[in-house]
């Protein structure tokens, strides 16, 4: 659905009624590690959490407050997951939505709580403690970069955006700040997501309304294969845009729903960007396939295929991994009807080779952006799919990631 919004700015503070801060409380020996979020009034939640098995206990304590469908703030730290920390873990968690809510004045339920870093290691919670309630005092609307860069990791630049757009006569805006370098598969994979609005919409419309997002958006991006412990996307809507509230047969829901989805791709689209090692973004466009199942199966397949990545970064025009990873992706196709190109370049009709043009096909993956483009020509389906090439880096950094 096509939409008019400006670009604003502000990242989560964007949005009526929200503050934000981050600051350093010792988790990481010099940049900042502890991010906190807040409304001023209260305000619906939902979110959308890793679907690995082995879940970190910020994600365990999250799910359980977010139940009730509401949600005042977030306190996130970084430099340490609190994933596989026991009991004692699930009680840090517990006690950094505490420690906010007594800080905040505002219940415990109502705190959203995430972590990221090395995961297996106990977090230092009197640090964390003593950290919030220097994030309290510091909040400001100021301070939505200083979130974004507290929940960095190995990320090399915080990514927040806003927009703002009118539902129902009334500007709404949209903010969020998302971290994500390594560990990035659908499904939620290393990768969090804060998205801050001041529309009045119901809870489960507002719930409905990010997992659209989150489906077009961070689960269509890949870096690496590996799905975290760690990963959610949350949302807080406080309604001071003062629009008539939004559900899910309301005219104004689709335009939201747009809304958000641009703004979750494009923030997916700067954490496929930041890769860890990365030097070019990789777009896969998979269209006219049987269902859009297909389409994303097809997509996140190649994106994630480590020849194909390896062939982007020594760009080296190999269509031939393409097709085969789309070959053994677990979408329905017919292999000899399938068409490949490089940007403008076309690699392969139907399913067999042509001649191509070498050097303009270098030119291309030489970008800082190569959109693969494969046409399926089984159907009307379709969908995006956002990866990385993968460099030598990319094995220096997690080589050497504890240390």
């Amino acid at each position: 659905m096509d939409f008019n919004y400006q670009v604003v700015s502000g990242g989560v503070t964007a949005p009526k009624g929200f503050q934000a801060a981050g600051i350093h409380c010792g988790l990481k020996k010099e940049k900042l590690d502890l991010a906190v979020i807040y409304s001023a009034v209260p305000a619906a939640g939902a979110g959308v959490f890793t679907v690995n098995k082995v879940k970190a206990a910020p994600i365990l304590v999250t799910m359980e407050h977010l139940a009730q469908g509401q949600a005042r703030a977030v306190v996130v730290n970084s430099g340490n997951a609190n994933a596989c920390t026991g009991e004692k873990g699930l009680a840090d968690a517990r006690q950094m939505a505490r420690a906010t809510a007594q800080a905040l004045g505002i219940s415990e339920t109502e705190v959203m709580v995430a972590s990221t870093g090395v995961i297996g290691v106990p977090i230092k919670i009197d640090l964390v403690e003593q950290g919030i309630k220097e994030a309290v005092k510091s909040l400001s609307t100021a301070g939505g970069a200083s979130a974004a860069e507290a929940i960095m990791t190995t990320d090399t630049f915080k990514k927040e955006l806003a927009i703002s757009l009118e539902l129902g006569g009334r500007v709404v805006t949209i903010g969020a700040m998302a971290k994500g370098s390594g560990m990035i598969h659908p499904n939620m994979a290393t990768m969090l997501g804060f998205i801050t609005t001041d529309a009045a919409i119901e809870e489960k419309a507002l719930l409905a309304a990010l997992r659209e997002a989150n489906d077009r958006s961070f689960n269509m991006i890949t870096v690496d294969g590996d799905t975290s412990t760690n990963d959610m996307v949350g949302i807080m809507a406080n309604g001071e845009a003062g629009n008539n509230r939004i559900t899910q047969d309301h005219p104004d829901f689709g335009r939201f729903q747009a809304a958000l989805s641009h703004i979750a791709v494009e923030l997916a689209k700067l954490v496929a960007k930041d890769g860890e090692g990365a030097t070019k973004l990789v777009e896969v466009q998979v269209k006219n396939a049987r269902t859009v199942a297909d389409a994303r199966k097809a997509a996140l397949t190649v994106a994630k295929s480590s020849l194909v990545k390896t062939a982007i970064f020594g760009e080296d025009a190999n269509w031939g991994r393409i097709l085969c990873a789309v070959g053994y992706s677990g979408a329905e196709f017919d292999p000899n009807r399938v068409d490949i190109a490089l940007g403008d370049e076309m690699m392969a009709i139907n399913g067999a080779g042509l001649a191509f043009n070498e050097e303009n096909a270098k030119h291309i993956l030489g970008q800082k952006q190569v959109i693969i483009h494969i046409d399926l020509k089984d159907g009307e389906a379709e969908a995006t799919a956002w990866g990385c090439d993968l460099s030598y880096d990319y094995v220096k950094i997690n080589g050497s990631y504890r240390t």
